[in-house]
């Protein structure tokens, strides 16, 4: 039996109003329970394909698709979660990390009212499963970085996605959070089945849980295993192809 891919991209392309064209012709198919790392330069494209996947943006033209429906109309919307740059986020708000978690569950829950007794036991259940039990009622902003992005972790986990996107998740976080992090998202991927997109421009805390690496330079330039990419793949900015 044919199973759809969670994420398909065909023929597309996207440009900027008033500006030049930042993606063309891209194809792109993503399976059920893959670990994917999108790699590329500045300005590459990597974030802008992100953002198309995550109905975002639209494409200039082709097709974006996940779970077979378009992605900027897709009807689960919960069953995406997407973890934004630290720059596009305000880490310094008078809030908890459950508070933070809890708007998390807004997709799967009611629009209005208290929170149901499902979803506290959700939150609480993302809170637990970044490691932050013990600072659940402790303010985002006296939180370590690497815990702050551990908490908008819990925050798209408590919704329940079965996608999960990241975009630079490890910028500003210190070298042990970094790993941390990494093995969290393989836990994900591996015990739950969750699809990760991890875009970055480095790769240390995912090196050896990614399965495959997509590079982006205005269209797809490599697509395949780790090993098989040219040069240090972990900072595939740098690499030739």
């Amino acid at each position: 039996m044919h199973v759809a891919p969670v994420v398909e991209l065909r023929s597309v392309s996207f440009a900027y109003p008033g500006g030049g064209e930042v993606l063309r012709d891209v194809d792109l198919r993503v399976g059920k329970g893959e670990f994917v790392a999108i790699a590329g330069p500045n300005g590459g494209g990597k974030t802008t394909l992100l953002r198309l996947v995550l109905g975002l943006e639209s494409p200039t033209s082709g097709t974006v698709l996940v779970y077979g429906e378009p992605a900027d109309r897709l009807s689960h919307r919960s069953r995406l979660g997407y973890l934004a740059q630290r720059a596009q986020l305000r880490l310094d708000a008078p809030v908890t990390v459950r508070e933070v978690v809890a708007a998390g569950r807004l997709p799967a829950g009611p629009l209005l009212g208290r929170l149901r007794a499902e979803d506290r036991r959700r939150i609480d259940e993302a809170i637990e499963r970044v490691g932050l039990a013990d600072r659940a009622d402790m303010g985002l902003r006296r939180l370590s970085g690497g815990q702050q992005q551990r908490a908008l972790i819990a925050k798209a986990l408590a919704g329940e996605p079965s996608l999960l996107a990241l975009d630079e998740p490890t910028t500003g976080v210190d070298a042990e959070s970094q790993e941390t992090l990494g093995e969290l998202l393989a836990h994900l991927n591996a015990e739950l089945g969750v699809t990760i997109l991890y875009v970055s421009h480095e790769f240390g805390a995912v090196e050896h849980h990614v399965e495959r690496i997509v590079l982006v330079r205005g269209g797809i330039v490599f697509d395949g295993a780790p090993g098989d990419l040219p040069g240090v793949w972990h900072d595939p900015s740098h690499v030739h192809v």
